[in-house]
């Protein structure tokens, strides 16, 4: 499978798939290569596709405090430090990624990020650890949970007041039904992937 911000990934001798890289886009880390683990059905959120969030999102990104499901590579997350964030909860399922999120996290003498292992829906459906400013969502493709997800962090304590939520998708599919009191301010196509910037109001 190839990522679907075509990084592309070199193959060994043996033909089998080496991890890429992720650049960061802006901020204090500017151009900074770090390393994406080489997990199945890994897709970093491409540079392209940051850039465009991260204009939307350029007055409020400072000191807020963020929490980035389905990790991933952490490309959302680290860009958001990158930016001025005052802290980012990176949540992943694969301990192969999780292991990659911390290093990266020591290779770039972070604090401000920590790392938790979870299940995003069944952390969702338990108590919220905090209330946040903003949401990154990048679910997998295939799984179609993007309107739980949404139902879960609308019923939980997890948004302060105001907060937007990050929704990337497959671009053939639609946006889910929105709870009560949030808007879409934004979408965009890019390729196959279709995001999208929400607000609760």
């Amino acid at each position: 499978m190839q990522p679907k911000n075509g990084m592309q990934r070199k193959n060994n001798k043996n033909g089998k798939p080496q991890p890429g890289r992720l650049r960061i886009v802006a901020g204090k880390w500017r151009s900074r290569l770090l390393p994406v683990a080489n997990v199945e059905g890994l897709r970093p959120t491409s540079e392209r596709i940051r850039e465009t969030l991260f204009n939307w999102l350029a007055p409020t990104v400072v000191g807020s405090r963020c929490l980035d499901l389905f990790a991933g590579s952490g490309a959302l997350g680290f860009e958001a430090l990158s930016r001025g964030a005052a802290s980012v909860l990176f949540v992943e399922k694969s301990k192969i990624a999780i292991t990659a999120l911390e290093e990266c996290l020591v290779a770039l003498g972070d604090d401000q990020g920590t790392v938790r292992q979870a299940d995003a829906l069944d952390l969702l459906r338990g108590q919220a650890l905090a209330e946040y400013d903003l949401i990154f969502l990048d679910p997998p493709f295939a799984s179609d949970m993007a309107a739980d997800l949404c139902r879960l962090l609308a019923k939980g304590d997890w948004l302060k007041p105001g907060a937007h939520v990050y929704l990337e998708q497959d671009k053939k599919q639609s946006l889910p039904e929105l709870p009560d009191g949030w808007q879409a301010l934004k979408e965009k196509t890019t390729g196959n992937v279709r995001y999208s910037l929400i607000r609760v109001m």
